[in-house]
């Protein structure tokens, strides 16, 4: 069996929105929500713990805390809330069009692997890439695309190797932009499983209209 951990801590200052990106509203509903729904649909967890901004309460049926001042230390704290659990799922609210399909996939291809210490979902890179100075300027060298992966949340990890990985100092956990290069970095093996674009991250207005338009979408198909 596993837990949930959903970070929803962020602040939303690009979405311009006045709120925590959490709270913001997608169809009508908060982005958080839909998360929630998703992954308390799925057998396999058990318990789902948010991490979420100071004074903000959790939704119904999940375990609430405060977030950290980074990502990862929001799910330092959420990881030390959460019931004991072997297999833990790390995903970020702000990724509202998780499906339950994908979830349970990247749940299965961890099971699957006794060897890996963390499974995520990823989208091919569809885009040529070039790496470049900060700044722009001169090409330093193109990469190859075939072997470049957009990652995504959900992230499973084994528990032990999550703990393990976030056990840093508060510095370190600011420069991870996911938690899966914990892992990397403390050297365990972490397997790709094939995501979807439409598994966005809403970061600006316009994330938050296509988001909108790959509900409805959705909800023309089931109908």
């Amino acid at each position: 069996m596993a837990v949930a951990l959903i970070v929803a801590a962020g602040s939303g200052e690009r979405l311009g929105a006045g709120r925590p990106k959490a709270l913001v509203e997608l169809a009508g509903r908060p982005l958080l929500a839909w998360s929630v729904e998703t992954l308390s649909a799925i057998a396999a967890i058990e318990q789902i713990v948010v991490a979420m901004p100071a004074g903000a309460s959790a939704p119904d049926g999940t375990v609430g805390v405060t977030g950290g001042a980074s990502r990862s230390e929001s799910v330092r704290h959420a990881l030390e809330a959460a019931d004991p659990a072997e297999v833990v799922l790390v995903h970020d609210a702000a990724r509202p069009l998780l499906t339950g399909a994908l979830a349970e996939e990247v749940l299965a291809a961890l099971g699957e692997d006794p060897g890996a210490a963390a499974a995520i979902a990823a989208a091919p890179v569809t885009d040529t890439i070039k790496r470049a100075g900060r700044d722009g300027g001169t090409v330093i060298e193109t990469l190859d695309r075939r072997e470049l992966w957009a990652v995504q949340t959900p992230q499973v990890f084994r528990r032990a190797a999550l703990a393990r990985a976030l056990d840093v100092e508060s510095e370190m956990l600011a420069q991870a932009s996911d938690d899966a290069w914990l892992i990397e970095r403390a050297g365990g093996r972490v397997i790709v499983v094939p995501g979807s674009a439409e598994n966005l991250k809403i970061t600006t207005r316009v994330d938050l209209r296509l988001a909108e338009l790959l509900l409805a979408e959705r909800e023309r198909g089931g109908a």
